[in-house]
Order: C-alpha cells, then structure tokens, then sequence
C-alpha cells in the first residue's frame, strides 16, 4: 500500500523562474524531477515510477523483433576515430583522458560499440540478421541546456542497431523498428506524426521521425492535412506556384543596371519595381575539403542561388554537399572570387566548377525553384550594379541543381497540391538506414553463401526516455497541472478521504485502495492530515490520472470518481468501484 504521508513527493505552488516550457514548469512543481546542474536532473519517486513504465513499455516491444544489451559508457577514443566521428561530433561529445593518457568519451550514441561487437563476433551469413539495443544513459555537452528535459547533457535513451546482409534485409529490419515504434508510442498514449527526416552526422539513406506537435518544441515540421504527407524541415519539399517571368530587356543579353546603394534583396526589387520572385539569391559560402594531391585540408568556395523570395535550408545544402558543413564566406573571400563587395554579388563572370569533384574551381549550386527560369536579376559583381535578362543554363552553367530552400507554410503538398502547414514539434524517436557507413570503416566483414567475404548493411533507431514524458505533459497540461495516460502515470488511481479524522472515511478509503491494489491497478492513498483543497490542489498537480474522493457520500455506499483529463465526476457505489477501472482501463482483461 502506498501512503502518500510515507513517501517523498514534494509538491511546490511555484515553478522554477527559468522554466519557460510546461513539462519543465510541472515536472518540478510536482516532484518528478530536481535539477543538479545545468542539464543534469535527478529523478525523484514520481519520475523514476514513471520512467520505469515507459521502459517497460519500449522493452516488451524492443523483445519482439530484438535482444536487450548493456554497454559501457565510457569510450576508447580509437572508436570514435575509425567511424570518422571524433571529429565531427567538436564538443558535443564529452572527452576525458584516463590516468595513463588514454582518450576517452562518454557514449552519445553506440553506432561504434556495437560494430565493434559485430566485427569481432560475426563471421558468417548464418549468424544475420541481428537486431541489438539497450535502454542506458547517453551524454552530450549541450552547449545551452533548457526546457527542463527536452534539451540536457544527460539522458536515458533506447538505441538499437540492425545488422544485415542486403538492402531488403535491412528494409525489414526497418519496418520492424518502424512498426514497434508505432506500438510503443501507441501504448504510451501520445499523438504522434511520423515524418521524413534528415539523417544529419547520423549518416545514411532513408530515415524517420517521430514527432509530437507542441509550442514547447523547437523542430519544424511540415505536413498535409489532407493527404497525411509529412517530413521535418530539412526534408521537405512543396509545388510552388508558377512565376510569371520578366520580359526580355533590349536585346535579351545581360544588361547592366545602375542600383545605387541597393543591396539587400527588398531594396534592390522596390528600386527596380519588381518581385523578389524575379531575383536571385546570391549566397557565398566556403567548405573545407581534403587536397587530393596533398591529404590536407583545403577551403573551397561554395556559391549558392535561390529565388530571391526563399530561404537556404542548410541541412539540404549539406546534402548537396555530400555531408560537408558550410559558413559564410568572409569579406576578403568575397572580394577575392567576386572582385566586388556584398550586396552585389552574382554568378556572372566566375569559372564554376562543371561538377562537384572538380576541386580546382568554385562550386555553384542552383535551387531546383530556379530552373528553367528565364529574365532574372542578380548582382553585377560590381558595387552599386546588378544585371538584368539572366536566364539559368544560357548565361551561366550550374555545377548541379538541388532543393536547397526550406518549404513555406501554405505552399502545395508535393503529393496532392493541398496547402501545407508547419507546427514546432518535439522529436520523441528516430530511425535510420545507415547503409556501410561504420560496417564499412571499421571493417566489419562476414562470409555469404558463396564463401565470399561482404560487408553488413546497418540501421540505427533511437527512441528518448524522457522525451515520451514531457511530450505527453506537454499535450496534456491545464493551468492546475497535468495528467498522463494512466499507463506511463506513476500511479493510475489515488484513493483521497476528505477527512482522516473521520475514521468511516479512513477505512472506506484504505478498502477501496486495497482492493484496487490486489485487482492489478497502481493506487496512492492520500492519508494526509491535510485540508480536502490541499489534496485536490496535489491531485490535480501530479500528473495522476484518476482520483477516488471518499467523502460525504459514503453514508449513501458511494464515492466521487474525477477524470482529470476531463474533469467529469461519477459517483459509483463503493461495491463497484473495481469493476469500473476495470472495464475503464483494463479492457482487454
């Protein structure tokens, strides 16, 4: 029997002064959680009840298709090293050094463990597919933690990793990721979208998240409503509406046009009385990419044009960049390929590079929205000029096209036309196809069926403990507190006699709880010598779902049932009380 005045649940009225968000407002003010330095919480009685649930919860589903691991979280550097992500992760990654000097880290996530048990273990098709995952803490130097648990330096994560000998054997090691995590977030009672997702230094082919729509979120997702399309920022794309080209000035060639002091994109179309539709973007980046001849590194000049109306998504030019990061160039590299300064710049004049492995010249991409256009504007690469008449493919030749602008709200679904609408949204799972990316080097080999040696293709899917918890108060919150889904709530029921002093309403409370207890169901007493306003108020606040008021109706053989998530009451007879959380939250039994 759980007592409410024999456990630790300390409830406060007020929310921390830096909590913005409210899973972070309610996860404190109900004693879920307590913070011990930036991004770093305890998990007091109600979170880790609550946690333990959801665990549950991952871990049957995660038995179905694969095996439970434990591994450690220190990491020798040497791991990290032969993926290639010591490096890339900068200081995400928290590093440490031991006694001797070894480097070390902490696990962010387990890509290089797990194919190092693959590599030393695995030998022969027979032994494929296989399908490994843990449910255990994960580190990153979170350079500015918030949100309470959305954004942290420690987490609890389920990570699992499939390893199998073809692409269609990991598309089925994928559908089964795909379809457990539709299960577990089914049971844990969050309303979910699953959308296209953009693989970033995860590496990989095809990938997906699973995203829950709230204000608290800081992802961008873009879906229709009609057609159920739906993909994250980085992925998305629309139909835009045709643009009606300018007509041709002159004789139709590049023409200069005097622009005094107009630089910026809205200047230079008033100026001129057109639409930035009619205008190109002209965005100077540089890359760092490895000499050829000398294994160094190098900078490389990356020129990107969009329709002067769009915005650059810099995960779709990373894309188009085979993975490489981009920043801005500086000024003397401005000057130095454009012989101009910014707000004029263009793609006319400059020797671009005729496909992105040619390394001696300049790379300009052009958005996808750009082609075949004809009669644009651009910058002269001449201060205080821009050119009219610019037509892509005839005046200047791209490297490469690609979708390199993020999609607006209200622009048409790319399936069935219908506008598109964009929600900030929590991540609360990820998966991906990795495809040869650590397998390949770090020189996991295994024999086929014809004795000949072949690399395993992997897949990484990752689901975030805390995520599903303040997901779901972020969707199910009040001014008062909030309400989980009975089955991920640290108690589903809590008995609540209005008055302890009275012992009729004392020993109806403790039956009830008892005989709710022994049905199966999970029932905090509120034996508290406190005023019935008091025990609401806490109620209301912790996130339990149901709450039996034991007052004075029992002279009458009935009690008052709360449904917090409505506020509906139902008086049921004291006899009866078991069957109706029964058939309420135990139907299938």
């Amino acid at each position: 029997m759980h007592r409410w005045s024999e456990l630790f649940i300390p409830t406060l009225r007020e929310a921390p002064a830096d909590a913005e968000v409210a899973s972070h407002k309610f996860l404190v003010r109900a004693g879920y959680i307590r913070q011990l330095a930036a991004g770093i919480y305890s998990y007091l009685l109600m979170g880790q009840r609550s946690f333990n649930k959801i665990i549950g919860i991952v871990r049957q589903e995660m038995d179905k298709i694969g095996q439970e691991f434990y591994l450690p979280a220190l990491h020798p550097r040497e791991l990290w090293e032969a993926s290639g992500r010591w490096s890339v992760m900068g200081d995400n990654l928290f590093r440490l050094k031991d006694r001797k000097g070894a480097d070390l880290c902490l696990g962010m996530t387990e890509e290089e463990i797990m194919t190092e048990i693959a590599r030393k273990e695995l030998r022969s098709y027979k032994q494929l597919p296989q399908i490994w995952y843990q449910i255990a803490p994960k580190f990153r130097d979170e350079p500015r933690p918030k949100s309470g648990l959305l954004r942290v330096r420690q987490f609890l994560m389920k990570d699992s990793y499939s390893f199998d000998m073809d692409k269609e054997g990991l598309d089925v090691s994928y559908l089964k990721h795909y379809d457990a995590y539709c299960r577990i977030f089914d049971r844990c009672g969050l309303r979910y979208v699953v959308v296209e997702a953009y693989s970033g230094a995860m590496g990989g082919s095809e990938s997906h998240e699973f995203m829950v729509r709230t204000a608290a979120g800081e992802d961008l997702i873009v879906s229709c409503e009609k057609c159920g399309y739906a993909a994250n920022m980085e992925k998305a794309t629309s139909k835009l509406a045709r643009v009606e080209d300018l007509p041709a000035a002159g004789d139709g060639k590049p023409q200069e046009v005097h622009t005094p002091g107009q630089k910026t994109i809205e200047d230079v179309a008033r100026y001129l009385g057109v639409s930035p539709k009619n205008k190109i973007k002209t965005l100077a980046l540089m890359v760092n990419e490895e000499d050829p001849d000398t294994g160094k590194s190098k900078p490389r000049a990356v020129v990107a044009l969009l329709r002067g109306d769009h915005q650059l998504n810099e995960a779709k030019l990373s894309t188009a960049l085979a993975g490489q990061a981009a920043r801005p160039m500086q000024e003397d590299e401005i000057k130095d390929l454009f012989r101009s300064p910014a707000g004029f710049l263009g793609p006319i004049g400059i020797d671009w590079a005729r496909e992105l492995q040619d390394s001696g010249r300049p790379i300009l991409l052009v958005d996808e929205a750009l082609r075949d256009r004809t009669n644009l504007i651009a910058g002269a690469n001449r201060e205080d000029y821009h050119l009219k008449n610019l037509t892509t493919g005839r005046d200047f030749h791209p490297t490469a096209y690609a979708d390199l602008r993020s999609v607006a709200a209200g622009e048409s679904c790319p399936n069935c036309g219908a506008p598109l609408r964009i929600d900030t949204a929590v991540e609360i799972g990820h998966i991906f196809k990795l495809g040869y990316k650590y397998s390949e080097s770090m020189g996991v080999r295994v024999l086929d069926r014809n004795g000949k040696e072949v690399t395993p293709i992997m897949g990484s899917y990752g689901i975030g403990m805390e995520r599903i918890l303040t997901a779901a108060i972020e969707q199910n919150h009040d001014e008062n507190g909030f309400w989980l889904p009975p089955q991920i709530a640290p108690f589903e029921i809590v008995v609540t006699p209005t008055n302890v002093s009275d012992d009729k309403l004392c020993n109806t409370s403790t039956e009830i709880a008892h005989t709710l207890e022994a049905a199966g169901f999970d029932v905090l007493l509120d034996d508290r010598d406190e005023r019935p306003g008091v025990k609401f108020k806490d109620a209301d606040l912790v996130g339990i779902p149901f709450r039996v008021t034991v007052g004075k109706k029992v002279t009458e053989g009935t009690v008052e049932i709360v449904q917090r998530s409505t506020r509906e009451i139902h008086d049921v007879s004291i006899g009866a009380v078991k069957d109706y959380f029964t058939g309420l939250l135990r139907p299938a039994r």
